[in-house]
């Protein structure tokens, strides 16, 4: 594949945000990325499979503040209940541009509501377009710091969900913070930091292109693993001034808020995905869903008593279409 093609949603980077927060600008994307710049396919694998970041133009002030930010985070996590099945949310956008921060926060209230985790949830995330960012960064650091946290806290009949939001390439999901952070995860270091802190349940959920390169890595007998794509495949929808993916839309603000089995909420997205694509006459991004076989048991827990649907917030991502 060319990898120019591949870098594609990697590099898409408006900064554009909608009319009612001009007077904000969220960070933008105007110099080239230092881990992908003259480096082949092979190189940036071998980065991302080593969690590779890099922070530039940082100030002490800021660092120091990054560093509070992620404590109160870790600190407001609860401890589990001995003979509960708890969920731990983790919502994250790597990516400054505001559609990521925007759909983090929302998934994060949706994941927390659906699966009762109230004190058991986090999310690390830019702006959403309209001031600064009060939440830490969704940087690899900051995923590793708050993974090694929940392994410490939760028991191992607990489940983590994991939402991750960001530009994506064929090696994994991207961390670009504007022109200070870069970075990548790919599926061997998300798949050995798990392995690491002890958390075997978890559902986890990736919007990104190409993010189906995350299944063969992730899925396991105790795993879920939901992907915007195949590995081979973009997805859509990561324009900055949008309020969701097609991915999010479809899964975390439509089919997630209604009170029905994992399984048949990835189906309903993987339908609302496919029909938005041949409205707008787009490759299919034929997302993944991966159930195993031994996650019986904490689905049925977590989803014994679902609340009620909720409405859906901000625009359709359908909605982006109309304005190419």
């Amino acid at each position: 594949m060319n990898r120019l093609i591949a870098l594609a949603c990697v590099l898409l980077a408006s900064v554009t945000v909608p009319a009612a927060t001009q007077d904000y600008r969220p960070p933008a994307h105007t110099r080239p990325q230092p881990l992908i710049e003259g480096r082949s396919e092979a190189d940036l694998a071998a980065l991302a499979d080593l969690g590779t970041s890099i922070e530039r133009d940082r100030t002490a002030t800021y660092e120091l503040a990054e560093h509070r930010r992620l404590d109160r985070a870790l600190a407001t996590i609860a401890p589990e209940r001995a003979g509960t099945i708890d969920a731990y949310v983790l919502a994250v956008a790597l990516d400054s541009d505001p559609v990521f921060g925007r759909e983090a926060r929302e998934a994060g209230r949706v994941l927390e509501r659906r699966y009762a985790a109230t004190g058991r949830s986090v999310v690390l995330a830019g702006s959403d377009g309209s001031a600064a960012s009060k939440l830490p960064m969704g940087s690899p650091a900051n995923i590793a710091a708050v993974l090694a946290h929940l392994g410490e806290t939760m028991s191992k009949e607990d489940v983590l969900v994991l939402y991750t939001t960001s530009h994506g390439a064929p090696w994994g999901i991207v961390y670009d913070d504007g022109d200070q952070g870069f970075g990548a995860i790919s599926p061997t270091r998300l798949r050995s930091m798990l392995a690491e802190v002890g958390i075997a349940n978890r559902l986890v959920m990736i919007s990104a292109c190409y993010s189906g390169v995350f299944v063969p890595g992730l899925a396991s007998p105790t795993s879920v693993v939901l992907t915007a794509s195949s590995a081979d495949r973009s997805s859509f929808g990561c324009q900055s001034d949008n309020d969701w993916t097609f991915f999010g839309d479809a899964l975390i603000n439509r089919a997630l808020r209604k009170p029905q089995p994992i399984a048949s909420a990835a189906a309903e997205a993987k339908a609302s995905i496919g029909a938005w694509e041949r409205k707008g006459k787009l490759t299919a991004s034929r997302p993944q869903i991966s159930i195993g076989r031994a996650t019986g048991g904490w689905l049925a827990a977590l989803e014994a008593k679902l609340p009620s649907a909720t409405p859906t917030v901000g625009r359709s991502s359908v909605d982006s279409l109309d304005a190419n």
